[in-house]
């Protein structure tokens, strides 16, 4: 009867603790242990690829652009995060065609670059990080790197990648499914995005929120004694949702100034229509831009690696990361109230 009873224990003890694991592995309130593995070592690493000279600053279309986009389908492979459900590889093809209608600029087939994690839950429902990896090219035999605009960016989705696949790996899938979608042709008027927008891979109505990160590597004349802290543009223009869950991140986990300064609709300088996130919000998906503002080597040869503070770029990436990962783990997908 001892032995009996002994077994009959054992397996409850078995049965509990193997709950208590599913549990635990399906608890995804805590991002703090993977938002560490967002580092400026890794990001200075990566920038300094993505901003060399031999990308000869991805030009719209050029083979530059081309090597800088391979670069980053070498690391999402070696990271394990692989291109979406649904698509053949990681690129978006763009005709010439399409990024010439408007202006005709003479600008070559570009792509949008994109990597995947499933949701575990509502794998329908999806988050879009997205980013620029375009920049202006070669002028007068000049290599102008773009490491800040938008290499800053550009980089930081690998990072919050890497830290959302580690979760993956670990038990913690988001419970929606997440897009890094890496565009073309913002320099030439937001061509990648707007392509996307008419061309999704996900339907737009599953499309819950797009986090736009758009020159997040510096600080701006506004801010001369402190880089700690990032411009929010956009977040309350649809949805009160996205703008309450942006402050809530940055108080529990970043604890930066979010400057509103750019956020005004009477803006004089139109930040809002001025990057991929407006491609989103004019489809009325809930969009926020994250953007450090400009400074003296904005769009000039001199927007160099070595002048990026990889500090504050290291905690406005994780800031995006933990705003990704309330919006893939919450009960219900950010209301649109506002038009």
């Amino acid at each position: 009867m001892k032995k009996i009873i002994s077994l009959s224990l054992l397996l409850t003890l078995c049965i509990s603790c193997a709950t208590t694991k599913e549990a635990v592995a399906q608890d995804n309130s805590d991002p703090t242990k993977y938002m560490a593995s967002i580092t400026a070592n890794e990001l200075k690493t990566h920038l300094y690829v993505v901003a060399s000279d031999g990308m000869e600053g991805r030009e719209t279309g050029s083979p530059g652009q081309k090597r800088a986009g391979a670069y980053l389908i070498s690391q999402y492979e070696k990271n394990g995060v692989s291109f979406p459900k649904g698509a053949t590889n990681f690129y978006q093809p763009i005709p010439a065609a399409y990024l010439n209608a408007k202006r005709n600029e003479g600008l070559s087939d570009s792509e949008n670059i994109w990597a995947f994690i499933k949701g575990s839950e509502k794998p329908e429902e999806v988050v879009v990080i997205s980013a620029h990896y375009d920049h202006v090219g070669v002028k007068n035999g000049d290599v102008y790197n773009g490491a800040d605009d938008d290499g800053s960016g550009t980089v930081a989705l690998l990072e919050i990648a890497e830290a959302f696949e580690i979760a993956r790996k670990e038990g913690h899938s988001p419970k929606r499914s997440i897009l890094f979608l890496h565009v073309t042709g913002e320099e030439h008027g937001l061509h990648g995005s707007r392509f996307y927008s008419e061309n999704p891979l996900f339907p737009l109505a599953n499309t819950i929120a797009d986090i736009n990160i758009d020159m997040i590597g510096r600080r701006d004349e506004f801010h001369p004694d402190s880089n700690n802290y990032v411009y929010l543009i956009g977040a309350d223009r649809l949805s009160s949702d996205l703008h309450n869950i942006c402050f809530a991140a940055n108080d529990k986990y970043t604890q930066m100034n979010l400057d509103l300064k750019y956020n005004d609709p009477m803006d004089p300088q139109h930040f809002y229509e001025r990057s991929d996130h407006y491609n989103f919000a004019k489809n009325g998906i809930p969009s926020v831009f994250l953007f450090n503002g400009v400074h003296a080597d904005y769009h000039q040869k001199s927007d160099t690696p070595d002048k990026i503070e990889y500090d504050a770029l290291e905690k406005r990436a994780k800031f995006a990361f933990t705003i990704a990962w309330e919006l893939a783990n919450r009960e219900n997908r950010p209301v649109v109230d506002k038009k």
